[in-house]
């Protein structure tokens, strides 16, 4: 494609029609002024005050900015610990004992953007660019599924080969591949996309074609610090495109949206205030806030100066208060912590609240068949730097990172049940907040991660994964809300069909 067909393509993306109509009086949700007063009215907050807050966090509510400042404004080392002990005791609440695993696919790094922090950026020489064919895609999708994964989440820049029609032939064929597992075949459940802003139109034919969740990142929510490091003649410049890029995709009948920040470009608390504001809009104008959030360090990318020299780089123990306020400001939405973060750092926050993760992470473009290929070549697997967008921190396999999260005596959930049964949108958040979809979780995290010890599991991690099945078993049958009719008899039934090599029983 001609560099002139390109910017024409560019021309046409953004629809300022779809950015107005979710204005109020011409304005949109994120006000710096206001933000910046609630952080500053908010610092030596009281320890009483702040005891209170957390117990509207365990009442599953979402927190008002003020509250939120508040926590953010605590220095006090003993209070955090409580704050740390509330976050996992709120997330096991709504969530129960469980860890949700997904596997990202880079699709394509071709950009017409120049964010400062991106080795894909369209001015970084470094890179190698690339978009997969649709025989590539099956051959990546084929190396995620024989690890084990259920659930992916495809990630492409914005460019014209990877357009809204490019995207959705992507979800249809991640759909279509199965591959041979121990018993029966594996495929992926559930296609989550990770793309840029896109027009009501366009976001119509992917949820047409099935997409799971829609997730856009806004990177940072203050906009003098936006507009550097997106450069204005670029369409990620166009703060507002990118801020509505959920409320058009709830208007498209996409009901799972997933917000973010990149945590180091700003600020971490003005931006942990911008996904608080930027929930309460989309539940303002949409009744449901974001299904997920996330907060991805920036971490060092060929090519990206400020990806290692930001005045805003955040250490790890402000990352975990960071993951800790976020869980108990909106305590129903799912925290996603990614392998961008060392193992250690993981774990860490995993215990304040997080409830999901990507394992045996490759991002460089075709980078799970390359791998497979120089393992059969006995050469290293090795970050190739030119070839990523960022640096990851775990490059473990997805049977390591389960084992370590059995030994924390947690269970992996491959779980996709609720959304093939219509629980999302409005749906999933009102048994959310009412702490009953975690219940049905809980039963379809037992039958998933059975599927997975049988038919992917190490030696070593099947001994483990024994243990936590059973303890889960045990509880299972002591829980008084599994006692109503027949849910247990259903339960049971469905386990045993499952051990007995049955795939993709859900309840």
């Amino acid at each position: 494609m001609s560099e002139v067909n390109v910017k024409e393509w560019v021309k046409q993306v953004v629809k300022q029609e779809e950015i107005d109509k979710y204005l109020v009086n011409g304005e949109d949700f994120i006000d710096e002024t206001e933000i910046n007063s609630h952080l500053s009215a908010t610092v030596n907050p009281d320890k009483q005050k702040v005891r209170d807050i957390l117990q509207k966090s365990l009442s599953i509510e979402r927190l008002e900015p003020d509250e939120t400042a508040t926590l953010l404004n605590v220095t006090d080392g003993e209070l955090w610990k409580e704050m740390y002990a509330t976050g996992l005791e709120v997330k096991q609440k709504v969530y129960d004992n469980r860890i949700v695993f997904f596997a990202p696919l880079y699709c394509g790094n071709l950009c017409v953007n120049n964010c400062a922090y991106c080795g894909f950026r369209k001015e970084n020489s470094e890179e190698k660019r690339r978009v997969l064919t649709m025989d590539e895609v099956i051959d990546e999708a084929k190396a995620v599924i024989s690890e084990g994964h259920k659930r992916m989440i495809v990630v492409f820049g914005e460019h014209p080969k990877t357009d809204a029609d490019y995207i959705a032939q992507t979800i249809e064929t991640v759909y279509g591949v199965r591959v041979k597992a121990r018993n029966g075949y594996g495929s992926i459940r559930r296609v989550n996309i990770n793309a840029a802003p896109m027009s009501i139109e366009d976001l119509r034919k992917l949820h047409e074609v099935g997409i799971g969740t829609y997730q856009v990142f806004q990177e940072t929510y203050h906009k003098p610090t936006y507009a550097v490091v997106h450069p204005a003649n670029t369409l990620k410049g166009n703060y507002r495109w990118r801020l509505y890029a959920l409320h058009r995709a709830m208007d498209a009948g996409i009901d799972d949206v997933a917000i973010g920040a990149l945590v180091g470009v700003y600020d971490w608390r003005f931006d942990v205030m911008g996904l608080l504001y930027h929930t309460i809009d989309l539940e303002r104008q949409f009744g449901i806030g974001p299904h997920t959030i996330s907060f991805p360090r920036m971490t060092p990318a060929s090519g990206a100066e400020l990806s290692t020299k930001s005045n805003h780089l955040v250490n790890d123990a402000d990352f975990k208060k960071l993951v800790t306020v976020l869980r108990l400001s909106v305590p129903y939405s799912g925290l996603i912590i990614t392998a961008r973060e060392q193992a250690e750092i993981k774990r860490d926050v995993i215990m304040v609240g997080c409830t999901q993760t990507d394992a045996s992470t490759k991002i460089g473009i075709g980078g799970y068949t390359e791998a497979l290929k120089a393992l059969s070549l006995a050469q290293t697997t090795a970050q190739v730097k030119e070839k990523q967008q960022f640096t990851l921190g775990d490059t473990r396999s997805l049977d390591e990172v389960i084992r370590e999260i059995a030994e924390m005596g947690m269970i992996t959930s491959f779980c996709t049940a609720g959304y093939r049964c219509g629980r999302t949108g409005d749906k999933i958040m009102g048994l959310l907040k009412g702490c009953v979809e975690g219940r049905f979780c809980k039963l379809n995290a037992v039958l998933t991660f059975r599927e997975y010890l049988d038919d992917y599991a190490s030696p070593a991690t099947k001994e483990i994964g024994e243990m936590i099945i059973q303890k889960e078993l045990d509880e299972i049958k002591q829980i008084p809300f599994f006692q109503k009719g027949n849910l247990l008899q259903t339960f049971l039934k469905f386990y045993e069909q499952v051990s007995s090599g049955e795939r993709d029983v859900f309840i």
